[in-house]
């Protein structure tokens, strides 16, 4: 059952998703801080909720599985991040998608070469800090904060059977 509280909490996360795509962006193309795979990687649950809102918003039906949906990219979100964060400390040696920028562009050894000789973006490496923090550490308390506040919408889905 849709009611008001759900449609404003779905906004403010639909907001939060947009702000945090758009300040990704900004501080990629206009302050020109590179980010590494895994930011990249960190901005997919954010694209992927902007659609799924909408989506909500205008189908009548299957709103508590988009809700359910929602919960599960943003656990997907923290999870990424927290691995990032763990990179970032040095509690997780960097994996192979921290390092190659493409596996499907590599086809043949003068392409590696030339990729291996360009600087890349280290996980390790935090490029960008908002009161010390790093982009991925407000990102883990962001993805839990939203987690919570859907499992709360979900559970009011519950209530209303």
């Amino acid at each position: 059952m849709f009611n008001l509280k759900t449609d404003f909490y779905l906004k403010i996360i639909f907001l939060l998703s947009f702000i945090a795509l758009i300040s990704a962006f900004f501080i990629e193309y206009v302050l020109g801080h590179q980010p590494c795979n895994l930011c990249l990687i960190e901005r997919i649950p954010y694209g992927l909720s902007i659609i799924m809102i909408i989506a909500f918003f205008f189908t009548k039906k299957n709103q508590k599985f988009l809700v359910l949906l929602l919960i599960l990219t943003f656990t997907f979100s923290f999870a990424i991040s927290f691995y990032h964060f763990g990179i970032e400390q040095g509690f997780f040696q960097e994996s192979s998608v921290c390092g190659v920028k493409s596996f499907t562009e590599i086809i043949t050894k003068e392409d590696l070469l030339k990729q291996l000789s360009e600087k890349t973006t280290s996980c390790k490496d935090v490029t960008f800090r908002i009161f010390g923090l790093s982009l991925t550490s407000i990102n883990i308390v962001v993805s839990l904060f939203l987690i919570i506040t859907l499992l709360k919408i979900f559970k009011e889905y519950e209530k209303d059977k």
